[in-house]
């Protein structure tokens, strides 16, 4: 799981992970020092606060470095004509009369909410290398799924502008 990456999504974790060691490293573990400096550390709301931080910063960086190492790099490339990675793409959804544009992106970066859905996705796998005008069946469990109809493709250039999930 989570391991098709693009190589924009290894060089934003790979800053990710500089900025937590070089940065939010240092912070943490000064918090945690002038928290200890108050005394008893059993009752140290500040101390626990500060090691729960620091904590959490080593486990990201853990995480992050575990999904480069793991990674399988995918291309980001398409044809001009069709359905492909980092691709906008304007949807017609026929059951609902409803039109939907939504980015292509890997698993670590999709969020529906902000229009961007994985490739793993069922709509997501269902789309790509799609052309124009083309009808698309959408599978969901069990066989049953829904009809889109592809309106607009657009090839995005990856600004580097969408976060990597995490915490």
């Amino acid at each position: 799981m989570y391991n098709e990456l693009t190589r924009q999504d290894i060089q934003k974790m790979e800053e990710e992970i500089e900025y937590r060691k070089l940065v939010v490293r240092k912070e943490a573990l000064e918090d945690v020092k002038a928290a200890r400096a108050h005394g008893d550390l059993s009752e140290n709301f500040e101390y626990h606060a500060a090691k729960k931080v620091k904590n959490q910063n080593e486990s990201r960086i853990r995480y992050l470095e575990r999904m480069i190492r793991t990674a399988v790099v995918v291309s980001d490339e398409s044809a001009e004509d069709e359905v492909g990675m980092n691709n906008t793409v304007e949807v017609f959804f026929e059951e609902d009369n409803l039109t939907e544009t939504y980015k292509l992106v890997t698993t670590v970066r999709g969020n529906s909410l902000e229009g961007l859905i994985s490739t793993e996705s069922p709509l997501g796998k269902a789309l790509l290398g799609h052309k124009v005008g083309d009808r698309v069946f959408v599978e969901l469990s069990g066989g049953s799924g829904y009809y889109v109809i592809v309106k607009k493709i657009e090839n995005t250039i990856d600004d580097g502008t969408d976060k990597i999930r995490g915490y």
